[in-house]
């Protein structure tokens, strides 16, 4: 009898994204097997029972809690663990204690014989993946940052209640650090086929200043739901979960996560969020859009931010 391919993801952390994260693939029946594993083995066993009784709801699906010696097969890594952001705290402001964290984490995935992609969640998440990338020594491609997936996402949203159409249609992207100096690609937002530059001409739909409104709405987003309920995890608990499934299913697809830049955009050696094409490999090219100068210059200061941070902490 043909042996059918199994699919292993790992979840490190099962906070309040990690334990998201899970449920989502459980929803989604993304992979055949599903390892939690958390500092507090208590609670990563409490998810496993927890999302087992969902599955006769769903697809079929292996779930227990287990340790680093599950990731020797696993074909994804993704790392939910870490600090949290505190209110009026910065994303930046994470960095040295979750680079500790992450340093011992890596360590135990590799040392299991690891040879899959890592995903990672935590903030700040372009400092962390090129942690991991570093500590890992994993090809940069395999080693891929949430990025700018969520910021994207509430960007179409509020455009799409803005031109009144599905935020599906809307082809707009947030660059930059996941943070306080990410940027919005104006010189390339569509609705559906018909570039944004075309309805400010002739004056239909959101105004100039509307829509620098609009991105510092996005901008600040964590800053407010965090105020209000402590954290943000359903939203970017999907985004990961569309990233699993653009590598999962070797899809192609264009997504803007934090990758390394080798040159792209005038950027070297940094992890930063960019459109990158994703599927099974992990990164399979960066889409180097051609910005305007007022854009490569916001761009060049978030990467800069981004390095001076870097190099206190590593």
């Amino acid at each position: 009898m043909e042996s059918v391919k199994v699919t292993r993801i790992v979840v490190i952390g099962t906070g309040w994204v990690g334990s998201s994260y899970a449920y989502a693939l459980v929803n989604q029946g993304l992979g055949n097997e599903l390892v939690l594993i958390d500092i507090d083995r208590k609670k990563a066993e409490g998810d496993a029972m927890d999302l087992n009784h969902a599955v006769p709801f769903g697809a079929p699906m292996r779930i227990w809690a287990g340790d680093y010696t599950d990731c020797k097969d696993a074909d994804l890594v993704v790392i939910a663990a870490g600090a949290n952001q505190k209110p009026g705290e910065t994303r930046l402001d994470l960095a040295e204690r979750n680079a500790k964290i992450f340093r011992s984490i890596v360590d135990e995935v590799m040392k299991s014989g690891f040879n899959g992609l890592f995903l990672v969640a935590t903030n700040p998440v372009d400092i962390l993946s090129y942690a991991t990338w570093k500590f890992s020594g994993l090809p940069a491609r395999r080693v891929i940052g949430s990025g700018t997936i969520l910021d994207t996402a509430r960007l179409r949203h509020l455009l799409s209640g803005a031109y009144q159409v599905n935020p599906q249609n809307v082809h707009a992207y947030i660059i930059g650090e996941h943070g306080d100096t990410e940027l919005p690609v104006w010189s390339h937002a569509s609705i559906g086929v018909r570039p944004i530059a075309d309805y400010l001409k002739e004056g239909s739909g959101p105004s100039r200043e509307e829509l620098d409104q609009i991105f510092v709405r996005v901008r600040d987003a964590a800053y407010h739901i965090i105020e209000r309920k402590g954290a943000t995890y359903y939203a970017i608990a999907m985004g990961l979960a569309r990233l699993t499934r653009a590598i999962l299913n070797d899809e192609n697809s264009v997504l803007t996560v934090s990758t390394l830049l080798n040159g792209e955009y005038g950027l070297k050696d940094i992890y930063i969020g960019v459109p990158a094409v994703v599927n099974r490999s992990g990164v399979r090219e960066v889409m180097d859009l051609n910005l305007t100068e007022e854009e490569r210059k916001k761009l060049h200061h978030s990467a800069e931010v981004l390095t001076r941070v870097l190099k206190k902490i590593l």
